[in-house]
């Protein structure tokens, strides 16, 4: 009780973590559009600019898988702050070291290891300072849906504007995130802690760790992956359709290559902004995954005429569909995660969704298979068909659980309850 009028005394302290959500996660993709530039500036191969793109994924995704229990164990503070204060010098490397290929590898590997630690954890501490929306009702999921969405958004637009049209190309699109980094981590250094966070001191947490398996209990039920996993490479898939693949299909690299992909950036991430309010009100969490894949379907299909016809209108219009796609999936599967969730595995829960949702950045590396065996326009067919199925799918077991939720309580279907998670959750 105390700890719930703590936190109704400081109402906006999620708007820290929000911040700093926002800061990491502009770090994250300012380097997006930079590829290109990147590319012919160094004058690297295709393989070394897959590679400097791979490298964010390979420690980010331990960073999630580390990031997330740690806090649930320890505390979202002490485990989320100094990542936050990291991210910035993950930057400044890539200042330093402008032309170095090992300098940009080692600034990328580090700030995948700083998004992947904060963006699961820091996502859970978000719910724990907002103790009167409760899990799975929308509110928490969608301010750190925008946080994410606004730096992943703002970040590469600024840096494809500076890298366009600044002076020095490789050092001046960075210096922004410097200046916001460093003011996150002051502004989290005092943040309050949720009431939640009191259940992961380190006394209490060993006893609980000594008996808790992993994976967390939520995601080894039945409803997490028949109905979570489906959708969720979706999330950052989309995205890495509209603002890597897209762009390098239909511009010529040396015509305002950069400024096109920031654009591309700016559509995609404003219709996810755009969106995720209408997503969060949608009682059935499946609805905002179907609606999600359903908008990632159409947008891989107006792909397949962008790339045939080089065309950057249409590639703009298929930019916004998978915007959509991503912010319906996105909230839709973090409302799903924290409904699940017990409060003592939030952290976990989360950093396991994410880190389904970051595969999702393997689509440019499929797209490029699918189009060395079908060419450019086929890779996007087969992509449309595989995205279309998935919906489909999702669909199906949407309806099955509305049906099952209909019949009543005395023909034996089982409701939800923190162990089992396989009926509708609305």
């Amino acid at each position: 009780m105390a700890s719930t009028t703590a936190a109704r005394r400081r109402p906006r302290a999620w708007l820290r973590i929000a911040f700093a959500m926002f800061a990491v996660g502009w770090g994250a993709n300012q380097f997006s559009p930079m590829l290109i530039v990147y590319r012919h500036e160094l004058t690297l191969t295709a393989g070394e600019v897959a590679g400097l793109f791979l490298v964010y994924a390979l420690t980010l995704i331990p960073g999630l898988l580390v990031g997330g229990p740690a806090s649930d164990r320890f505390g979202r503070r002490p485990v989320v702050w100094p990542f936050v204060a990291l991210s910035p010098l993950a930057t400044l490397l890539l200042v330093l070291g402008p032309r170095s290929v090992a300098a940009i590898a080692v600034g990328r590997a580090l700030a995948g290891l700083c998004s992947g630690v904060v963006f699961g954890a820091a996502t859970a501490w978000v719910q724990d300072v907002s103790p009167d929306e409760g899990p799975g009702k929308g509110l928490s999921a969608r301010r750190s849906a925008l946080a994410l969405t606004a730096g992943f958004g703002l970040g590469p637009v600024v840096a494809a504007v500076l890298a366009q049209w600044a002076g020095d190309p490789l050092v001046v699109p960075y210096l922004p995130h410097l200046v916001i980094g460093i003011a996150a981590a002051a502004v989290l250094a005092r943040t309050p802690e949720g009431p939640a966070e009191r259940l992961a001191r380190p006394r209490l947490a060993r006893s609980r760790m000594a008996g808790r398996r992993w994976p967390p209990a939520a995601i080894r039920t039945r409803r997490f992956w028949l109905a979570v996993a489906p959708a969720s490479p979706l999330v950052f898939g989309s995205v890495a359709l509209a603002i890597v693949v897209l762009p390098e299909e239909v511009t010529s690299a040396r015509t305002l290559s950069a400024g096109f992909a920031g654009l591309m950036t700016a559509l995609s991430f404003a219709a996810g902004v755009a969106v995720q309010p209408f997503a969060r009100r949608l009682r059935d969490m499946l609805a905002g995954a179907v609606a999600g894949l359903g908008c990632a379907a159409a947008g891989a299909a107006v792909g397949i005429a962008a790339v045939a016809a080089a065309g950057r209108v249409l590639a703009g219009v298929a930019a916004v569909l998978l915007g959509l796609a991503y912010g319906l999936c996105l909230v839709s599967g973090l409302r799903q995660a924290e409904h699940m969730a017990s409060p003592d595995e939030r952290g976990a829960v989360i950093a396991c969704y994410y880190a389904m949702a970051y595969t999702g950045f393997a689509v440019p590396y499929l797209a490029a298979g699918l189009g060395a065996v079908a060419g450019k326009s086929g890779a996007f067919v087969a992509l449309t068909a595989i995205i279309t199925a998935l919906a489909l799918w999702t669909a199906g077991y949407a309806a099955s659980l509305r049906r099952a939720a209909r019949v009543p309580e005395g023909d034996a279907i089982v409701r939800w309850s923190p162990g089992n998670c396989n009926s509708m959750s609305r």
